[in-house]
């Protein structure tokens, strides 16, 4: 299949006449100017940077007005709810029908920031890694690109209170996070366009040695919810002096990962 367009957008800026050679659903070849017609402008698909598929199943339960003052908390605890009744079925399901629409949209890829790994309770899946197999399976399914990031949540805030209710089904300690990335890794295996990296959710989430830990499990790259909520960021600044970007700065050995 070839295509050619006026302008298009390429890694050295912008080029005229530029004919696309695709095949087996693949760009296999581009060529600046050649002069043909098709296409006005032609630029690199987007990537989804930040993704958490299965709350496109959870679109419109929080969109309405409540009596009093809103916030963060009381989406989550919706959410939370929703997790509940969420099987490895119905993820992989859900995970496909928004990779589906986001290749509909344009995205060539998607960064998956994904914590539901375990059952309902928490504990972990005969293979630790299901949750993650599934949304591999589902990238699968619908030929996007995934950048894979099991997240790692193992407490309940700064203050490292233990995790409780609809939480249950992110914990893991760093052991348990590792035979996830192992599975992960395994899953993810022989797939084009398919990257796995590390995620700690968030400063209130992990501990400072986690955060080292797991930086160093892959190579690929390190993900963080850096100042997810205003809650979040208050409790970080009373407890460690400092917001939390501008302790990540000062304290994290931040890099093009």
């Amino acid at each position: 299949m070839i295509l050619h367009v006026a302008n298009a957008l390429l890694p050295e800026g912008w080029a005229k006449d530029v004919r696309i050679r695709i095949e087996e659903g693949r760009i296999a070849e581009v060529t600046p100017g050649v002069p043909g017609q098709g296409y006005g402008v032609i630029l690199p698909a987007p990537v989804n940077l930040h993704s958490h598929t299965f709350q496109r199943a959870m679109a419109g339960l929080t969109e309405a007005r409540t009596a009093g003052q809103d916030s963060f908390w009381t989406w989550r605890s919706l959410m939370y709810r929703f997790l509940d009744r969420l099987t490895p079925d119905d993820i992989q399901a859900i995970a496909a029908q928004a990779m589906v629409e986001m290749a509909e949209s344009g995205f060539s890829a998607n960064c998956e920031f994904h914590y539901l790994h375990h059952p309902v309770g928490g504990g972990t899946y005969a293979q630790p890694a299901e949750m993650s197999a599934r949304i591999a399976e589902a990238a699968r399914q619908t030929g996007l690109g995934l950048t894979h990031l099991p997240v790692i949540y193992e407490q309940g805030g700064v203050d490292g209170r233990a995790l409780a209710g609809g939480q249950l089904r992110f914990g893991s300690t760093p052991e348990v996070y590792a035979s996830v990335l192992d599975g992960a890794a395994k899953a993810l295996a022989g797939m084009p366009d398919a990257v796995l990296g590390v995620a700690p959710h968030s400063l209130r989430a992990v501990s400072r040695g986690t955060l080292d830990q797991v930086a160093g499990m892959t190579d690929g790259p390190v993900h963080i919810h850096i100042a997810e909520q205003v809650a979040e960021v208050t409790e970080v600044q009373a407890a460690w002096g400092a917001r939390p970007v501008e302790w990540a700065v000062a304290n994290l050995p931040l890099d093009p990962r």
